[in-house]
C-alpha cells in the first residue's frame, strides 16, 4: 500500500517508522521534562519525596534531584535531535531511556508510583527507537 505524493512515495512501513521516531520524540521530551521537575523538586527537598532508612542504594535526596535534572536536560535536547532524525539522537535517546530507567529503579523508594510510571515511558521511547530502521525513517 503506497501513497503517492508529488515527486515521492511513501509505503505504510516508512509511515509507521516516521511515526515511531515523532512518538519516541515527544515521549522524551514529556518525560525529560518531568525528570527536570522531578529533580528541581528533589533538590528543593520539597515534602513530596518519603526519605526511607536502610535501603541498598541510599543516596542524599539533593544528590537524586540533580542526578534527574541532569537526565532531564540530556532527555529534552535528545528529543529535538529526534524531531529531526538523526542517527546520533536514536542512539543516544536508547542511552538517555536506558540511564532514566536505572535512576528510577534505584530511587524507588522515595517515590514509588512514579518511578514506575517513568520506567515505563522510558521502555516505550526504547522500543519505538529500535524498531524503526534508519533508512525507513523520514527525510
Amino acid at each position: 500500500m503506497a501513497a503517492t505524493h508529488p515527486g515521492r512515495t511513501h509505503t505504510a512501513r516508512q509511515e509507521w517508522a516516521t511515526g515511531l521516531t515523532v512518538f519516541a520524540a515527544v515521549m522524551l521530551m514529556i518525560v525529560g521534562i518531568l525528570d527536570i521537575m522531578r529533580g528541581i523538586a528533589a533538590i528543593a527537598e520539597d515534602d513530596i519525596f518519603v526519605t526511607t532508612s536502610n535501603y541498598t542504594f541510599a543516596f542524599d535526596l539533593t544528590s537524586w534531584g540533580w542526578i534527574h535534572l541532569a537526565l532531564g536536560v540530556v532527555g529534552v535536547i535528545v528529543s529535538l535531535g529526534l524531531f529531526q532524525a538523526s542517527t546520533w539522537a536514536r542512539v543516544i535517546g536508547v542511552g538517555i531511556a536506558g540511564l532514566i530507567i536505572i535512576a528510577n529503579f534505584l530511587s524507588l523508594p522515595y517515590y514509588p508510583v512514579w518511578s514506575i510510571v517513568m520506567i515505563a515511558a522510558s521502555g516505550f521511547i526504547i522500543w519505538a527507537l529500535c524498531v524503526a530502521r534508519k533508512d525507513e525513517s523520514f527525510e
